[in-house]
């Protein structure tokens, strides 16, 4: 009986072996299937791309927490900066008290002392039913007769409309020209004995670069439609004419100014004392001889011994803050190209 030569030991011919290639594994492939390691260029490479990636997002993660910090340092700021400023639009009091209104800086459009702000201001103190009285105070070197105007217009229509509620001015380190034009609408004006009170007046102030160009051969030319539309133009001679009609215009502005404070101030004026519109400034003590001031006080004593509420609630109109650097901005930059276009300026 033949013995059966099993598969594993049956001889292959040597031509046989000769053309038989190994088959070779695949890199990724193993006995059992395992895979075998990568190259360690590759395995390298894989890990600097990884950590490259950690470290991008170990980055953006503090680079939000920091700029969160920055944003919540911020706003603490402006918290502590501008308290109950912020956006506010007037008190808010659930008792009886002394409404506060601040008219700060200059008096003009665009500005906090402006009319739009302040008028607002009072006619929220005036609407607020726990409103006792109301105490302007004033800190400003005057401004634009039109926005001083509108104001003390709408003290004396309010004033009517509510008749128990008095309305007192006091004058912190100055209340000149527009100021004084806004103070003369209270009941009664008090100051301080250093304060600078009065300059009721006008003026328009302006340059003039004619001898200037001359010298560095810069010629103006100037084209108008209308004989007097170029007038007071500060690169060319001044007219006697245009002259003579910007004063007739100063003495208009200035006797409705005057008018103005007569009115408010009736007969508490010192009789005969030209001097009282000639736009001098005096000192508080010196206005309450004058008849410019009623008495020495600050707003505190005002609201305890007048009005008899010491509690003061500010009803102070501010706009948003991020408005008021964006609206400071763009008024100081139009200021600049007034003065630069027109020249001059009323206040």
């Amino acid at each position: 009986m033949t013995d059966e030569i099993s598969p594993e030991k049956r001889e292959v011919p040597w031509n046989a072996r000769q053309e038989e290639k190994p088959v070779e594994k695949s890199e990724q492939q193993v006995e059992g299937g395992a895979k075998k390691e990568e190259p360690w260029e590759r395995n390298l490479i894989s890990r600097v791309a990884l950590a490259s990636l950690q470290e991008q997002r170990r980055a953006r993660r503090w680079g939000i927490f920091f700029k969160s910090l920055m944003f919540i340092y911020l706003a603490i700021l402006l918290i502590l900066y501008l308290p109950g400023k912020i956006g506010s639009s007037g008190g808010m009091s659930s008792g009886q008290h002394t409404a506060l209104i601040e008219v700060q800086g200059v008096i003009a459009d665009n500005t906090e002392a402006s009319a739009d702000n302040l008028i607002t201001s009072l006619r929220t103190a005036f609407d607020d039913k726990n409103t006792a009285g109301i105490i302007m105070r004033i800190n400003s070197p005057g401004g634009s007769p039109v926005q001083a105007g509108y104001v003390n217009d709408e003290i004396y229509r309010l004033r009517e409309l509510y008749p128990d509620i008095p309305v007192y001015a006091v004058i912190t380190d100055m209340c000149a020209s527009g100021g004084y034009y806004i103070a003369a609408a209270a009941d009664e004006i008090y100051a301080d004995k250093a304060s600078i009170v009065g300059s009721i007046g006008v003026l328009m102030d302006s340059f003039g670069f004619t001898g200037a160009m001359e010298k560095l051969g810069v010629e103006r030319r100037l084209l108008t439609a209308g004989e007097h539309k170029g007038f007071m133009d500060p690169f060319s001679p001044a007219q006697p004419e245009d002259q003579q009609h910007i004063k007739g215009l100063l003495n208009n502005i200035h006797q409705q100014f005057i008018d103005v404070v007569k009115k408010g101030r009736g007969d508490r004026l010192q009789a005969g004392n030209d001097s009282l519109f000639s736009g001098l400034v005096w000192t508080g003590e010196k206005s309450v001889e004058l008849g410019l001031v009623d008495g020495l006080g600050s707003s505190s004593y005002v609201a305890r011994e007048l009005i008899g509420v010491e509690q003061i609630e500010d009803f102070t109109r501010h706009p948003d803050y991020f408005e008021q650097i964006a609206e400071r901005i763009g008024v100081a930059m139009a200021e600049v190209l007034a003065g630069v276009t027109t020249g001059f300026q009323v206040r």
